[in-house]
């Protein structure tokens, strides 16, 4: 068929050049209002048929004195490999690769922030959902005929959007992805707390990155360190401990509240208060621990707490959650949050993990305290979130994180998110804006924090739950599983596993979670399969506990896992 196709083709190129007219070779490039070119064959008697498409952006080589006119369309002959010719329309040919993105207006299918400074990430303004975007620029094409990132205008504003969350007309625009299967899982879903209807996210595809430079474990069996000195300024003696481990990945504090790891040059523009308190002499002790855990070959995580930010409240109250009564910043469990829907928030902590992977080369960025404050159900209707888009609780997380991957991945790391281990639960979003699927649906890898001792008496049905490690975190994964079969593109679990004694106020015959405890833990996440790795939380990331525990982190529990 092709080749009776490309007979047809080239015969009546030869009978429409035998006009007489002369050979004008040039240099063009396919051009269209959409990702792809219509190519045509044209027959002797002058009948023009669709032949094949390109992606646009090609460079062809045009005869431009071969061209013919028929029913007013102007139709040039083209050359697209050797002895391979097509006709295309006239106007679907230019002569710059500026020229080829031919639309003038576009339609938004994911809502995405409007980047008003690639450079710096400045939200600028929401692309919402069946919105229409006027095309001013693009910057480069990809692969596929598809715009990167499109320079728009949405009234006063002009910025970037990222071309995959645009479409071509507006019928598309306001489609949901496969709504005739996964609308009716999240209509059902319920919001008894104010955390904001399922259905209100974006549940279409995300395309999955991988970096050259960069992989990611299959499994990453996770120690986590604190931002002492005593901690990451001997890296020396927990590489030694990690080697005679299975140990292949360490998560690095760079911003807890009120503990700064290091004076970022983004604290000092956007959170003084975080760059003073950070010290002085840190920065140098970051550069050794990462480079000496690279060089040791080991994946190196930087954890950032994002809403929960006391010196960043300080610094601009203007952002901050705040009491409707007086206008003050409103503090909830001893700290100041600012608004999870101010996008000022977001540029801080996205700038300061940009800064961290080109300055320290971080593998992947952690993002903790990703929600709006919890156990607010009384105080709901006396603060005020400062919610300018109008926004519900499960968007502005949802958007935040998929603001936070786009801008991130750009300079070439991964992004985890973490959720309290409630979010598995089903049937219901949660008071502070995570809901599962939303945000593992775009994030490379989603980290529940379901420890033992945060489980109340009974919970699942298991007694003392924090006394049962491996009970509680299957049953805890089984649920995991059925939130991410209700997502498209799920991400990597991997999960926060107790690491510290059973808290006192808690249960005081509680379990002291040694090795055989923490074995239990990650067996029970495995057995449910949930194979993506572990990281241990223990605040203090004592060296002396983690040898205590060392046994459990000897066990390659993917390989057991397939055999």
């Amino acid at each position: 068929m092709k080749k009776i196709l490309y007979t047809i083709v080239l015969a009546a190129a030869m009978a429409l050049c035998a006009c007489g007219d002369k050979d004008i070779i040039e240099e063009r490039y396919l051009a269209s209002a959409t990702a792809d070119v219509q190519l045509y064959s044209i027959d002797d008697n002058g009948v023009v048929a669709e032949a094949q498409t390109l992606v646009r952006g090609r460079k062809v080589k045009a005869n431009l004195g071969k061209s013919v006119k028929i029913e007013k369309q102007r139709y040039t002959l083209i050359e697209i490999t050797r002895k391979q010719y097509f006709y295309a329309k006239e106007q679907s040919l230019v002569s710059t690769p500026k020229e080829v993105v031919k639309e003038k207006v576009v339609w938004v299918r994911t809502p995405a922030s409007i980047i008003t400074d690639i450079e710096t990430s400045l939200v600028g303004s929401l692309a919402d959902k069946g919105g229409k975007l006027e095309v001013v620029d693009f910057d480069t094409l990809r692969a596929d005929g598809r715009v990167n990132r499109y320079k728009v205008r949405q009234g006063k504003t002009v910025g970037y959007v990222y071309g995959k969350y645009l479409v071509f007309s507006k019928e598309e625009a306001v489609k949901r992805y496969k709504a005739e299967q996964y609308d009716k899982v999240h209509k059902a879903i319920k919001n008894p707390f104010g955390g904001g209807e399922a259905i209100g996210c974006d549940f279409y595809p995300t395309e999955r990155v991988k970096f050259a430079n960069n992989k990611m474990p299959k499994a990453c069996y996770s120690l986590y360190l604190n931002i002492s000195p005593s901690v990451i300024g001997k890296i020396e003696d927990y590489i030694d401990f990690a080697k005679k481990t299975k140990i292949n990945t360490f998560v690095i504090d760079i911003k807890d509240n009120e503990c700064p790891g290091y004076p970022a040059e983004a604290m000092a523009k956007y959170s003084p208060t975080n760059h003073r308190y950070a010290g002085k002499n840190k920065e140098a002790m970051y550069r050794n621990a990462v480079k000496r855990l690279h060089e040791e070959g080991f994946y190196v995580v930087g954890r950032i707490t994002c809403f929960k930010d006391s010196h960043l409240v300080k610094d601009h109250p203007e952002v901050a959650i705040t009491e409707k009564a007086t206008g003050k910043p409103f503090k909830h469990n001893k700290a100041y949050w600012p608004s999870p829907y101010d996008r000022k928030v977001w540029q801080f902590n996205v700038e300061l993990a940009k800064e961290a992977v080109r300055k320290f080369g971080f593998n992947e960025i952690n993002f903790d305290y990703v929600r709006f404050p919890d156990r607010m159900t009384k105080v709901e209707k006396l603060i005020d979130y400062h919610n300018k888009y109008g926004e519900s609780k499960v968007q502005a997380i949802q958007r935040f994180v998929q603001y936070a991957c786009d801008e991130i991945h750009a300079v070439g790391a991964y992004v985890s998110i973490d959720v309290f281990g409630e979010a598995a639960n089903p049937g219901y979003t949660t008071a502070y804006g995570q809901y599962w699927p939303a945000i593992s649906n775009i994030c490379d890898a989603i980290c529940g924090m379901p420890y033992p001792d945060h489980f109340s008496n009974g919970y699942y049905g298991i007694k003392k739950p924090w006394n049962h490690p491996y009970e509680i975190l299957k049953a805890w994964g089984e649920r995991v599983q059925a939130r991410q079969a209700v997502t498209p593109t799920p991400a990597v679990v991997r999960t926060w596993i107790q690491a510290y004694p059973v808290m006192r106020h808690v249960d005081r015959n509680g379990l002291r979670y040694d090795a055989e405890d923490v074995e239990k833990e990650i067996r029970g996440l495995y057995d449910a399969g949930l194979t993506g790795g572990y990281t241990t939380w223990h605040s203090g990331s004592n060296l002396t506990k983690y040898k205590a525990q060392k046994a459990a982190f000897c066990i390659d529990y993917l390989k057991e896992h397939n055999r």
